[in-house]
């Protein structure tokens, strides 16, 4: 009976210590082992569209936090790796109309450039010049269709769920180097 429990046991430790080198996708990392300080400073804003930068910079940093291992700040100086980022285009368009020719949906998407720097080596982990998203939702009031920069600024939810795609995928890439 020992030796049957003994067995188990050990069998147990070796199943639980025989580890297959896979991780979930998008829990990675493949940054070196010295960052552990990331700054994350106000993202720019090259557009009309007031307010998407601040959005944008928060859903990055919440990932980035989520990640764990890390931590993140505002900040440029003191940082072992720096994300900058300028968001370069607001894009609002018509998806669907309703039975009096009003648009009833709209596609937003938006458009950056990221780079990701590891400051202590002065390099360049990861950039992309034109990172994209798009978000398609209802309007809730038909009024604010004709004025789309009173619109966006109503919708602001819109800008929180692309703010979340596109830090969920910004993030991945970074940490992940692809």
């Amino acid at each position: 009976m020992t030796r049957a429990v003994g067995s188990a046991i050990l069998l147990a430790l070796v199943v639980a210590s025989s580890g297959c080198g896979y991780a979930l996708a998008g829990r990675g990392s493949s940054l070196p082992d010295y960052i552990r300080v990331i700054g994350v400073p106000l993202f720019k804003n090259a557009t009309a569209i007031f307010d998407v930068d601040r959005i944008i910079t928060e859903r990055v940093r919440t990932e980035l936090i989520g990640r764990g291992s890390y931590r993140v700040v505002p900040e440029t100086a003191g940082v072992d790796a720096l994300v900058d980022a300028t968001i370069t285009s607001v894009r609002i368009a018509p998806a669907t109309f309703d039975e009096n020719n009003q648009a009833s949906r709209y596609n937003i998407t938006i458009t950056a450039r990221v780079s990701f720097r590891d400051l202590r080596a002065n390099k360049e982990i990861w950039s992309n010049p034109s990172v994209s998203f798009t978000d398609e939702y209802e309007i809730t009031d038909a009024s604010s269709a004709a004025d789309a920069g009173v619109f966006v600024a109503q919708q602001t939810d819109a800008f929180t769920r692309l703010g979340t795609d596109f830090a969920r995928t910004v993030v991945s890439a970074m940490l992940e180097a692809f």
